[in-house]
């Protein structure tokens, strides 16, 4: 039940969850790859690949720090290469890098819909295929997406239709990949959190102060990823996990200690349902 040692390629882990995933896992001494665009600062937005991993390394973890924008197809094939010559190999791939645009199809640019596919379901793609040689020679190999359970349900795609296809694309290659893969025992499995998460895409795209304020923080994602990658990767595939699912059954009853304001009403996120209590998903 460590990552101690494991090697993680996380993409667009410079910030957000994917920051939080790879601070848990520096904790268990594991060595980090951060592969994400922001190389210098940027005012928009908080942290770079070398914020993040300064931030790794002082958490316990070696960090490897490549800019990349995994659109590039080599130069995914060249970071992958590169951190596994690092660090001896690749044990887990986190697909986490992601575009968001909340808007309908009349309002929304082509060169913006590329650029939700070129990331979120393409890169995942492109990733997962440069990753697995490595994968497949790792003692406990996982591939682990953030995106959304699937569902047939027309009210997930009728607001923002491309927003929500680009996800699901992510979603279809964990089913597609955990088959095509279970001979070879890498685990693919999805994540998704119940409520949204305090990120910069909730606060710039989303909803703002407001609906940071109903939100969870970053950790929760990454306590639950924690729970997923140390898990037999045999016995542990094409799963579309919920993050509170998760804790609940590995025996966390303290849900309350990952709002970002106690006590605050929660937003539930896209592509699930509210619990009781909860503000319903948009």
């Amino acid at each position: 039940m460590s990552l101690q040692g494991k090697t993680l390629f996380i993409t667009g882990g410079s910030r957000g969850i994917g920051l939080a995933i790879a601070l848990r896992a520096a904790r268990d001494g594991a060595n980090i790859v951060i592969a994400a665009k922001t190389d210098a600062p940027d005012p928009r937005l908080p942290g770079t690949i070398h914020t993040a991993a300064a931030e790794i390394e002082a958490a316990g973890g070696r960090a490897l720090a490549l800019a990349l924008d995994i659109r590039d197809e080599e130069k995914v094939a060249q970071a992958v290469a590169r951190a596994a010559e690092h660090f001896g190999g690749i044990d887990i791939l986190i697909n986490n890098a992601s575009a968001i645009r909340l808007t309908g199809t009349l309002d929304t640019p082509v060169k913006r819909y590329d650029l939700m596919h070129g990331v979120n379901g393409r890169g995942t793609f492109v990733c997962s295929q440069a990753c697995l040689p490595y994968l497949r020679q790792a003692a406990n190999p996982h591939i682990l997406t953030m995106s959304p359970p699937l569902s047939h349900d027309p009210k997930w795609f009728g607001r923002w239709p491309n927003y929500m296809i680009a996800k699901y694309t992510m979603s279809l290659f964990t089913l597609a990949h955990a088959a095509e893969f279970k001979q070879y025992g890498v685990a693919v499995n999805s994540l998704w959190p119940r409520t949204t998460i305090a990120t910069s895409a909730v606060a710039n795209e989303i909803g703002g102060e407001a609906m940071m304020n109903a939100s969870r923080k970053p950790d929760i994602m990454a306590d639950a990823a924690w729970h997923i990658l140390t898990a037999n990767a045999k016995k542990v595939s094409g799963n579309f996990f919920l993050d509170d699912e998760v804790l609940i059954a590995a025996g966390v009853r303290d849900l309350a200690k990952y709002d970002v304001v106690p006590g605050a009403k929660l937003q539930a996120d896209f592509f699930v349902d509210a619990l009781p209590g909860m503000l319903p998903s948009a």
